[in-house]
């Protein structure tokens, strides 16, 4: 397998590639010529993420039906979080590469965060640890632990110091940090970033406090004096004002519906998705570039039907062709029933108690 090799340029360079792309200020050519390099530096973060993932693989084999991923930090992403934190530098940012293991319990993530930090074997020099599941975050509850290694190896000594992330989370963590990502795309809202509606913000932040205390964790501190049951309440409330079940619960039907729901022809740019959660049906309409104000006006016709109280949930969504809809927008296709059913119990539970 060939790999990208790291980029000839010096760091100043590359950072101020990172810069340009953040600040958005430069002329279209320095702007070009700054993608081109940042490209080319998340890319050679492919060579020790392989390495990784082939060590991890090995550990894994001990576990109880783990599940291993990794991926390289997608360019918008990369653009976002250096223009969130303006004196990150590309060079150092720590998630560019990334590999994750998901394990069955807590117990497992601490067992297999020892054997990384225990071993005399592993070359690569952990430079920091954040762990969110005994310290969640506490804007928006989100819990895992990370270990931030900075890669080195003897035989491809090119690759030493680039920079790449291990997280390992639980079963239920990754749950909910799939629903947070998914939901975020749907709505058009960076929620996985704490950035968006704030009631989808805390409602998250809720669940994943009473995720903690099933997983008999600490919750988010701003949770901390609150009990399960108070909690559930407060989900129960948000659930409601919200409608957050009926939404989530069509968001898997939408994924396959408007795949398959033709609109492949290439000029087609918008998709009017509209759900029916209570059916489980869902109806999609596609403009091509040039109908965006016919588009606009009929998202605003099906949202006057949507305030008038019909069980339906429009989304307009721009993605190009159909086919490139599902890239685009690759989250649209992950399901989040696991968690539906997780919330609907915690929800039906309050409403009983």
């Amino acid at each position: 397998m060939a790999f990208t090799r790291v980029p000839t340029a010096s760091k100043n360079q590359i950072n101020k590639a990172g810069a340009i792309l953040a600040t958005g200020n430069a002329s279209p050519q320095e702007t070009k010529r700054a993608r081109a390099l940042a490209d080319k530096w998340r890319a050679c973060h492919a060579y020790p993420i392989n390495t990784f993932q082939a060590t991890l693989r090995t550990k894994l084999r001990a576990y109880q039906d783990p599940i291993a991923a990794q991926r390289l930090k997608r360019m918008p992403t990369i653009i976002d979080k250096l223009r969130r934190y303006p004196a990150m530098k590309l060079t150092t940012m720590q998630d560019i590469g990334g590999v994750r293991a998901i394990l069955g319990s807590t117990t497992d993530v601490y067992r297999l965060v020892a054997e990384y930090q225990g071993s005399a074997r592993l070359a690569h020099e952990l430079i920091d640890k954040k762990d969110y599941i005994r310290c969640p975050r506490d804007e928006d509850g989100y819990r895992s632990v990370h270990l931030i290694y900075r890669y080195l190896n003897t035989r491809r000594s090119e690759y030493n110091g680039l920079r790449i992330e291990l997280q390992i989370r639980t079963k239920l963590q990754h749950i909910w940090a799939t629903a947070v990502e998914s939901m975020g795309t749907f709505l058009g809202q960076a929620l996985k970033s704490r950035q968006g509606d704030q009631e989808w913000l805390d409602f998250f932040a809720f669940i994943s406090a009473a995720f903690a205390i099933r997983e008999k964790c600490v919750p988010a501190p701003r949770f901390a004096d609150l009990s399960f049951d108070a909690i559930s309440v407060e989900i129960a409330k948000i659930e409601a004002r919200l409608n957050a079940l009926n939404l989530m619960s069509g968001l898997s039907v939408a994924a396959d519906a408007i795949y398959k729901s033709g609109g492949t022809g290439r000029g087609w740019s918008y998709h009017l998705i509209i759900l029916n959660s209570f059916e489980r049906t869902v109806r999609t309409e596609s403009y091509n570039r040039g109908s965006f104000k016919q588009a606009v006006e009929a998202y605003e016709k099906w949202e006057a039907r949507a305030a008038r109280g019909e069980r339906i949930e429009p989304v307009l969504v721009s993605a190009g062709p159909m086919d490139q809809l599902r890239r685009a927008y690759p989250n649209f296709f992950l399901d989040i029933g696991d968690f539906v059913r997780y919330v609907a119990e915690i929800v039906n539970a309050s409403r009983h108690s």
